[in-house]
C-alpha cells in the first residue's frame, strides 16, 4: 500500500467582521428597547429603558448595558459591539439644554441600545451566556452572579 501524506496546508478563510459575527441567525430574537423614563433628581437623576422580549419585559439603565457589555467581553469568546457613547460633554453644567435628559439624545441613545442588544442576541455564542439571559429576563440584575453558559433544551 502506498504511503499517504497528510495535507497540512492552511485553509484560508475570509476574516470575520462585525456584520458577519452579529448577523441575524435562524433563531433570531427580536428585542425592543422603548419607553424611556427619566426618574430621580439631581445627581440621582437617570433614564431607564424598557427592554422587551417576546415573553418578558424589564427596565434597564445605561449602566446596566455597560455591565452587560463588560461581562460579555470578559466571559465570552465573541467580539462585543460598542455601546452608544457616554456623552460626557452633555453632562457639563450651564449648557442651556437638558443635556443627557434631552428628548433627542434619549431617543438617539435608545436606538443605539436597541441595535447593541439585537446584535449581541443575534450572535450564537452570546446567546448561551447567563449574563445575557439575566439581563433580558430578570427584574433586577445580580451583578454578583456566577458566570456560566445556559443550556438549551
Amino acid at each position: 500500500m502506498a504511503d499517504t501524506i497528510a495535507d497540512t496546508r492552511r485553509l484560508f478563510t475570509k476574516p470575520q467582521n462585525l456584520n458577519d459575527a452579529y448577523g441575524p441567525p435562524s433563531n433570531f430574537l427580536e428585542i425592543d428597547v422603548s419607553n424611556p423614563e427619566t426618574i430621580g433628581v439631581g445627581r440621582g437623576r437617570h433614564t431607564t429603558y424598557e427592554v422587551r422580549l417576546k415573553e418578558s419585559c424589564v427596565r434597564r439603565r445605561y449602566s446596566d448595558f455597560e455591565w452587560l457589555r463588560a461581562e460579555l467581553e470578559r466571559e465570552s469568546k465573541v467580539v462585543v459591539p460598542p455601546l452608544p457613547g457616554k456623552a460626557l460633554i452633555r453632562q457639563l453644567p450651564f449648557r442651556g439644554d437638558d443635556g443627557i435628559f434631552d428628548d433627542s439624545f434619549i431617543e438617539e441613545r435608545r436606538q443605539g441600545l436597541e441595535q447593541f442588544l439585537n446584535k449581541v442576541a443575534g450572535h450564537p455564542l452570546a446567546q448561551n451566556e447567563r449574563c445575557l439571559h439575566m439581563f433580558l429576563q430578570e427584574e433586577s440584575v445580580d451583578k454578583n452572579y456566577t458566570p456560566s453558559k445556559v443550556r438549551q433544551a
